[in-house]
């Protein structure tokens, strides 16, 4: 039987044997966390089965991952027992260890015929992977799992722009934009889970958030209720904008006040649904081909552009991984005065003298993610009220880190350095901002109901309040206060 899982995928980690004469092949789950579209697990039971052994999966739970909070580990935990669960249902073994997960397959390889690996693109990630290499003696094998089409399979740099990596990215995609053939079924049923005084195993038992709770953990940033994690949901998301919003998506995909947008950046940083299965369903979706289009572009197109910068960038969270003319022009720009200036402090906690920028804060802290189209003016306007872009440049990686579900993701941190002129081009040269592409209030308020999406966030009293501050209660000259007028 051939493998179902294209070799395109698939890399050998070490040059070690299979130890055919131990008990199990071991699926070390980290990166994607469900059952379908999942190539990784898909290799591990072909493995397993061809092997006549049977398939241990686990996962290993780190309370110390950068910059990871009780709201993070809410959404992956969720995560964890959505697909624990329809393991079982398939008399598979899923067992997540309270562990370091290197120190984790450290201690199961012993009884490891080989060991399958999902592929991660971040360097805390890639560096475990790297020593667990080094530091076992079965075969090691990694699988892609996160993207459409293998990152060093469409180019081997990293690329300039969207522009230069689309043509690229579809001369290979119709051979990997298959729907999912479920192979998942292994015929050797693990009798008991191995017992290692040095792994605990955690109970999955419980609401999320109590799990939480019982971490050590930062508690700083709650698990918020707008979004749950795992599989299941993020699949039934997907079919719900695929009916309801996709057929808009076009003409209202920008506009924060209407929400024609997928939510699916929680779900694909968590590892919960594959971007192949997105453009798959979309795919064939009823909808026009523009939309269609529109929304591959950014799923398939934008975000493995970030995922090609990320793993060719070792620099990808530093402010040196701009392009020079972007760093020249900011730094000509330095010194420009500034009408306002903010603390961190301030722009944490939303008080600034923009009602659009503090109700994208708001709602980024509340319901863990921001309107993408908000993201941008948000990212653009801490470039202007900071004492320099480098640091802007920390400001915007903090906030985006703490408070986004998909922060610590390559799509984020490339969304980050795009404010700063990554993938974008020099624009007319402008105070502060140099020729760094302009978002301004006024655009949105051309564009948009912005004042809906405000509400959403912020009552007036609240807006008034933090305006008056900085206008006076009775300043006609504050742009913020005036109404729109309508015919």
């Amino acid at each position: 039987m051939n493998c179902p899982v294209s070799n395109q995928r698939v890399r050998v980690l070490n040059n070690k044997p299979v130890q055919e004469s131990r008990e199990f092949v071991l699926y070390w789950m980290q990166a994607a966390v469900r059952l379908t579209y999942n190539y990784a697990l898909q290799y591990a039971v072909f493995s397993a089965n061809q092997l006549g052994k049977p398939l241990l999966i686990c996962f290993g739970l780190t309370e110390s991952f950068p910059e990871a909070n009780a709201r993070h580990y809410a959404f992956l935990l969720e995560g964890l027992q959505d697909v624990q669960r329809q393991l079982a249902e398939r008399k598979l073994s899923m067992v997540v260890f309270h562990s370091e997960p290197e120190q984790m397959v450290e201690k199961l390889f012993h009884k490891a015929v080989q060991v399958v690996v999902d592929m991660n693109y971040l360097r805390v990630t890639k560096n475990w992977r790297q020593r667990v290499a080094s530091n076992i003696d079965c075969s090691f094998i990694q699988v892609e799992t996160e993207c459409v089409v293998p990152v060093e399979l469409v180019t081997d740099k990293e690329e300039y722009a969207a522009r230069t990596i689309r043509p690229k990215l579809w001369k290979h995609a119709n051979k990997f934009l298959i729907p999912w053939a479920d192979t998942i079924h292994v015929e050797n049923q693990l009798v008991d889970i191995p017992q290692i005084d040095e792994l605990t195993v955690l109970d999955l038992q419980g609401e999320a958030k109590e799990l939480v709770e019982r971490l050590n953990v930062d508690k700083t940033v709650p698990p918020v209720s707008h979004f749950v994690g795992g599989e299941t949901e993020a699949k039934r998301r997907l079919a719900e904008f695929c009916r309801s919003k996709l057929r808009d998506y076009e003409k209202k995909r920008n506009d924060p006040s209407l929400n024609c947008v997928s939510h699916m950046s929680p779900y694909l940083h968590f590892g919960h649904i594959s971007p192949v299965e997105i453009v798959c369903q979309v795919q064939q979706a009823q909808a026009s081909k523009t939309c269609k289009d529109a929304f591959i572009e950014e799923v398939f197109i934008r975000r493995e552009l970030s995922f090609n910068f990320c793993y060719y960038c070792d620099k990808y969270d530093a402010f040196d991984c701009l392009p020079t003319w972007a760093k020249q022009t900011m730094s000509e720009h330095s010194k420009d005065p500034r009408q306002f200036s903010y603390t961190l402090e301030q722009l944490e906690t939303a008080v600034t003298h923009d009602p659009y920028w503090n109700a994208a804060q708001l709602e980024m802290v509340q319901t863990g993610k921001m309107h993408n189209y908000m993201r941008m003016y948000w990212g653009k306007k801490v470039i202007e009220w900071t004492t320099n872009p480098e640091e802007a440049f920390r400001i915007l990686l903090y906030l985006n880190n703490k408070y986004e579900l998909d922060g610590r993701d390559p799509n984020s941190f490339t969304g980050v350095a795009w404010c700063f002129g990554k993938h974008d081009r020099a624009h007319m040269e402008r105070p502060i901002t140099g020729k760094l592409r302009y978002m301004s209030a006024e655009g949105l308020r051309r564009k948009f109901n912005i004042e809906s999406y405000v509400r959403q966030y912020l009552t007036s009293n609240q807006q008034n309040k933090i305006l008056s501050v900085f206008y006076g209660n009775n300043n006609n000259n504050n742009p913020h206060k005036r109404k729109r007028t309508t015919k």
